[in-house]
């Protein structure tokens, strides 16, 4: 199965502190504003907030060590040009930006977000302070796209669960493992369907989805806002990207290493070659298995992750199994977000453990490991 990533990393100075600076950065590759460019074995892009710069493969792969090295080769590239000047770090906030510190990009597509902040307001966390990894997944027949979709909505309280490392807002625990989906799912409260609450429902057929989708497009235009009626639009835990053919996957939080986001890959890939999967499919109870997962991480659900994990494992690739171990050290030892709560909830200060998690996006190793 093809898969392909994208990550999204805050850029810091030295103290950690979020710089507004995406654009510069861009420009000076390139030598003008854009986008998104090639810059060796990566694309570096822009997201909404100018603190965050996306970093995607050149190509997707079949196997994650190819990925891997695409992705490690950017990152020491970005660390050559920009050294001592930018420092990227994951997880799936910034533990200590403020909003009113956070600009959102000006320089193209204005017109989306100015219809976007007229529906949502788009000045507030869930937009500008979000960094997720982002899982694309290639599919190959409605049948195969059916099933697949059908099998992630119920892995994604299980996925929220091991990703979970954003337990910090504006530089103050919270004690929620996963804020940025706490905010996520509300950003586009004026329009529910949009986000689905996190988890979508099961569907039948790809008839079934358009049909959802159609509501939700339906919905933008009594709004007059038709320019937002693209597939993109969709923000729940998984998406179809029909002009893609594969699956998205959205409710993942981005880790602290190419390394364990490779080993969240592992993971879903894994599973995802299960016949039937052991874990709950009614609607009702993924929700509420997902906010067990949002508050807590992986402290309640140890049990089913690692009858999770046993199955994984089982029907793993060589390649895949390379990375997997990290995700059984997530499931015995907490979530990035528990091992950062129980560092700070113990006196410790915020910069040296931030710095630990850029250190091991740096050198790309799995902390605890």
């Amino acid at each position: 199965m093809t898969i392909g990533t994208e990550h999204e990393f805050s850029i810091n100075d030295r103290q950690f502190h979020a710089l507004p600076v995406s654009d510069k950065i861009l420009r000076e590759i390139c030598g003008r504003y854009e986008s998104e460019i090639l810059f060796g074995d990566v694309k570096l892009g822009k997201e909404l907030q100018k603190t965050v710069l996306e970093m995607v493969p050149r190509s997707p792969a079949e196997d994650l060590a190819s990925l891997e090295a695409q992705l490690m080769k950017g990152l020491a590239k970005f660390n050559h040009v920009f050294s001592d000047r930018y420092y990227l770090l994951g997880l799936g906030m910034h533990p200590t930006a403020h909003i009113n510190e956070i600009p959102v990009w000006d320089h193209d597509e204005g017109e989306y977000y100015e219809v976007y902040d007229r529906l949502f307001n788009i000045h507030q966390h869930g937009w500008l302070n979000i960094q997720a990894l982002q899982i694309n997944l290639a599919y190959q027949s409605s049948r195969e796209l059916v099933i697949l979709y059908n099998k992630i909505r119920t892995l994604i309280p299980w996925l929220v669960a091991v990703t979970a490392s954003s337990p910090m807002v504006e530089g103050k625990l919270t004690g929620t493992c996963d804020n940025r989906l706490v905010y996520y799912r509300e950003n586009q409260k004026e329009i529910p369907r949009i986000c689905n609450r996190i988890v979508p429902e099961k569907i039948r057929s790809v008839a079934d989805y358009h049909i959802q989708q159609e509501e939700i497009f339906s919905e933008l235009l009594s709004r007059d806002a038709g320019i937002l009626c693209e597939e993109w639009v969709n923000s729940s835990g998984v998406i179809i990207r029909f002009s893609r053919r594969c699956l998205e996957i959205k409710a993942l939080d981005e880790q602290e290493s190419i390394r364990s986001d490779m080993a969240v890959c592992a993971f879903v890939r894994s599973l995802l070659r299960c016949r039937s999967l052991p874990v709950e499919t009614d609607h009702e109870a993924l929700l509420a298995l997902t906010e067990d997962a949002i508050r807590n991480g992986t402290a309640g659900l140890k049990q089913e992750l690692g009858h999770l994990y046993d199955a994984a494992w089982q029907r793993a690739t060589a390649d895949e199994r390379c990375y997997l171990p990290i995700v059984k050290e997530r499931i015995h030892n907490g979530s990035l977000a528990e091992r950062m709560v129980d560092r700070i909830s113990h006196g410790e200060e915020i910069t040296p453990v931030v710095s630990d998690m850029a250190r091991c996006l740096k050198t790309n190793r799995s902390y605890g490991l």
